[in-house]
């Protein structure tokens, strides 16, 4: 008898608007992780985290060291990934539901959309409509119910009823989960994991799009005990180090921005001593790759990875299957202050605090490097030369126009997609590209610093905040850290990038920000007796 997925899959077959056979279509499995950051792989240099699996995936393919995520958080990202269009012309800029507005900004939040609309064109409905089986198993966070994976092209959800981006109740079973069942001692990565293979299994035959979207490595901070008690062993036998543990960052946009100098000098003041919203606008980035829980999380999802492509290879399906390995944005080197009045306590800052990003500034929720460059890993065998570096600037809208290229699958007329095919990068060449854009209209519940834009063009990355139109401009070749503003030694290159910004903010139709009718500078969080009293 022949199933809905498979009758679906004939309809198609007979009605694609290609001539390529089915049954020479590659697979591919998109792996994407939440909240991975740029350095937590040993191939991209971490020396806690161990990551076997991701490195050979490095060996094996190309690895893109100047991969960037479409913003600093995750739904506007996997908009992206979904539709190959930046997150600010779907009108999808925020994570979902979003901060809400406070009386201490300036400005109030633009409007964002909750779910991904229907009629954007997505990926698994692109590559459904040409025969493929397509699984989704993890992480949606692209809105509820009907806007849910089934009602956009996946065939197969894993689990159901869930659409948030975080575990229901955490990676130990009970997991509360509908569609996935569990034992005691079950861990989410690998049930997730299981699932995800049997899907395999399932369509081995033909052409299949797996979406593995791990909830890993997102909050909360849960390792499985294994893996946590490795990294507590290995953590004791770290030889002790007088690196700085946490630095402050303030806001740029500030009337008189602070100084490294005056910050430095700041942490160690009784004022600032405290783990929550900090005077000034500041607050603390961790900067030590030391959480035993985190890294436990770290190596359970590389360990799904392993299980992925020994799969494929068991089954004889890895030299016809492209992997593309991710992550939505930087890693939280930073604690969520989503709530300005939240406080962590200082001997369970590994549940606040996931990892440090050095070399790159900031973290997740920052328009810095920390929030929105991250490690991209593709394997196209027989196609990409395997072991390769490359320093081409990628985004995650590039996935969409990349994968329907490699699969010899015509674009989507109906679509405009602003992403570009990386299959010249893939195979050797570069991309014909002017600049990649970024664009948050919103308060980060990662930071204080003002809402703002970016925008980088070869070597040269642009900020521009909305509160008081600062900007800062910094040359990425010769300053990752982005710790040298250029803007007013270069205002010429900064008012062209800026220029250039705003025209594309207009050309997308990017949402823009209005002033605060109840702002109340006051109203800061620990500013007031009023507020501390809370």
């Amino acid at each position: 008898m022949i199933n809905t997925i498979q009758l679906t899959m004939l309809v198609a077959a007979t009605f694609a608007p290609t001539a390529v056979a089915v049954s020479d279509s590659p697979n591919v499995v998109f792996f994407l992780v939440d909240d991975l950051g740029w350095a937590d792989l040993g191939c991209y240099g971490s020396s806690f985290h161990e990551t076997p699996s991701a490195d050979r995936l490095a060996s094996e393919g190309v690895r893109f060291t100047d991969a960037y995520a479409a913003c600093h958080v995750c739904s506007p990202t996997r908009a992206s990934v979904m539709t190959g269009r930046y997150p600010a012309r779907i009108g999808l800029t925020d994570w979902i539901p979003g901060r809400r507005d406070f009386p201490f900004q300036k400005l109030t939040n633009a409007p964002n959309l909750q779910q991904l609309p229907l009629e954007q064109v997505t990926l698994p409905e692109a590559l459904q409509s040409h025969g493929y089986a397509t699984g989704h198993f993890g992480k949606w966070h692209l809105g509820e119910d009907e806007f849910g994976p089934l009602h956009q092209g996946f065939d197969v959800q894993v689990p159901k009823n869930w659409y948030k981006g975080w575990p229901r109740a955490g990676y130990h079973a009970p997991f509360k989960l509908d569609a996935l069942a569990d034992q005691p001692g079950d861990y989410l990565t690998d049930r997730l994991t299981d699932e995800a293979l049997r899907f395999i299994e399932d369509y081995r035959d033909q052409p299949f799009f797996l979406y593995l979207s791990h909830f890993a490595v997102h909050d909360p901070i849960h390792g499985r005990g294994d893996l946590v008690e490795k990294y507590r062993r290995k953590l004791e036998e770290r030889q002790a180090t007088d690196e700085t543990q946490f630095i402050l960052e303030a806001n740029p946009d500030d009337a008189e921005p602070l100084t490294r100098e005056a910050l430095d000098e700041l942490i160690q003041q009784p004022s600032h001593s405290p783990f929550r919203v900090l005077p000034q606008r500041t607050v603390k980035i961790k900067q030590r790759q030391d959480n035993v829980e985190f890294a436990a999380m770290v190596e359970a999802m590389d360990e799904s990875l392993g299980r992925v492509l020994n799969k494929l290879e068991e089954l004889g399906l890895d030299e016809n299957t492209i992997v593309i390995f991710t992550s939505d944005n930087g890693g939280m080197a930073g604690m969520n202050v989503g709530n300005p009045l939240r406080q962590a306590s200082p001997d369970k800052l590994d549940t606040v605090y996931s990892t440090a990003n050095l070399p790159l500034r900031g973290a997740k929720g920052w328009l810095y490097e920390g929030g929105i460059r991250v490690p991209a890993i593709i394997k196209w065998p027989g196609k990409a030369e395997a072991g390769v570096v490359c320093g081409e600037p990628i985004i995650s809208n590039d996935f969409y126009p990349t994968i329907l290229q490699m699969a010899d699958l015509p674009p989507r007329s109906e679509q405009t997609t602003d992403g570009v095919s990386l299959v010249p990068a893939l195979q050797g060449g570069s991309l014909e590209r002017d600049a990649l854009y970024w664009h948050f209209p919103h308060y980060s519940n990662h930071g204080m610093q003002s809402p703002g834009g970016a925008i980088r063009q070869g070597d040269f990355k642009l900020l521009e905040y909305f509160e008081n139109n600062t900007v800062q401009l910094f040359n990425l070749a010769q300053d990752i850290g982005e710790q040298h503003d250029l803007a007013k030694q270069q205002p010429a290159k900064a008012k062209k990038l800026r220029n250039k910004l705003h025209a594309w903010r207009k050309q997308v139709g990017a949402n823009g920000m209005e002033p605060n009718p109840d702002y109340n500078s006051a109203e800061y969080p620990f500013v007031t007796n009023r507020i501390q009293r809370r």
